[in-house]
């Protein structure tokens, strides 16, 4: 049997008539940068993701990186985050001029551990950058705390969390920002890259506007760059606007599954589930033992895993002039050669994800 780790085409055919008559309108009506569709999008984006502002763009690494020129964080700043995300987390606070500084993770969560945040703030500190992973948000009453005891920003990358809370909030509602990617595989995901950003702070908004905009087209001293949505990906968005929460409900029922039938499996640590987390399950994944052999086991009988991540941030070769260490992440380090991604997917089978579970069992057999 072959188990697609995603399956994009399958979701595409529930929805093709309703997604090829938005595309259609976009093609005929000629306007394919900005308009209608784009309007909508954020309109329909911030209500869903209850806040004021939504600002569309190309993706959610250029969203990153505009939040924080945005701040006005540059060089001399360091702009705190965590030891085991996706490279754009970190990247864009050197593209930015600033330093990054790395913190470990919670081995239960795969989330920047918030108690040890405190010891890396210096006098150059000047924002916090929590990163919600899988479909689950840091605990963000714990960074709102220590923004506001030191005087100090919050972007929330909220790319892997769509509609997530923790404690009945969601990504910026406790922050200055959230940045969001809508690439293909995300719970809310385009045909293509795509990404914004929500914030309730009114300047905050017409600030990245401008930036994504040439830094309104030149007419403003600060430096931006071209970073708009196409029309094409915003209606495709509004469609799916309308079946998201139904996915996710599908993608909670299966990862509910998963958890029940994986028990007694001493092998492997199922993801963690607590009660205040609005779960989103974006990935579902398990720690294991004999990671690397278990994902070859499965790929050999037709079952695609994927890991999230290979390596951690601090080690990998761009960062290398901020003398990181192994030492210094242990528990980084450690999720990171057990972590797999299961498949997951709304459409996923009950007999597909039977096959998947009994093809683990049968490897630590």
């Amino acid at each position: 049997m072959e188990v697609p780790f995603i399956d994009i085409g399958a979701q595409y055919k529930t929805i093709k008539s309703e997604i090829d008559q938005a595309i259609q309108q976009v093609l005929e009506g000629g306007q394919v940068i900005g308009g209608e569709e784009v309007h909508d999008f954020e309109k329909k984006f911030a209500e869903k993701s209850q806040v004021k502002h939504c600002i569309s763009m190309a993706n959610g690494t250029d969203a990153l990186w505009i939040a924080l020129k945005a701040l006005g964080i540059g060089k001399g700043d360091e702009v705190i985050t965590t030891a085991l995300s996706w490279i754009s987390s970190a990247s864009t606070i050197l593209q930015a001029g600033a330093t990054p500084v790395f913190v470990d993770i919670d081995i239960s969560t795969g989330l920047i551990d918030t108690d040890l945040i405190e010891d890396k703030i210096t006098n150059k500190t000047k924002a916090i950058i929590p990163v919600h992973l899988h479909g689950q948000m840091v605990d963000m009453i714990d960074i709102r705390n220590l923004c506001d005891r030191h005087k100090l920003y919050c972007i929330e990358d909220s790319a892997q969390a769509h509609f997530a809370s923790f404690r009945d909030v969601m990504p910026s509602q406790m922050s200055d920002m959230a940045t969001f990617s809508f690439y293909p595989t995300k719970n809310l995901g385009a045909y293509g890259d795509a990404g914004c950003i929500v914030t309730n702070d009114y300047k905050l908004e017409k600030q990245c506007r401008a930036l994504t905009n040439y830094g309104n087209r030149g007419e403003d001293k600060q430096l931006g760059i071209n970073s708009r949505m196409d029309s094409i990906q915003a209606a495709i968005l509004n469609v799916k606007m309308k079946y998201v929460e139904g996915w996710i409900e599908q993608k909670r029922s299966i990862a509910d599954r998963y958890d029940r039938l994986l028990i007694g499996v001493q092998e492997i640590t199922t993801p963690s589930a607590k009660t205040e987390i609005g779960h989103t399950y974006y990935t579902y994944p398990v720690r294991c033992k004999n990671r690397n052999k278990l994902k070859e086991h499965l790929i050999q009988h037709g079952v695609q895993t994927t890991i999230h991540y290979s390596w951690i941030l601090p080690l990998l070769p761009l960062f290398k002039d901020l003398n990181n260490k192994e030492e210094d992440f242990p528990v980084a380090y450690r999720y990171q050669n057990e972590s797999l991604c299961l498949p997951i997917f709304p459409e996923l089978a009950e007999h597909q994800q039977d096959y998947v579970v009994s093809c683990i069992k049968d490897f630590y057999n």
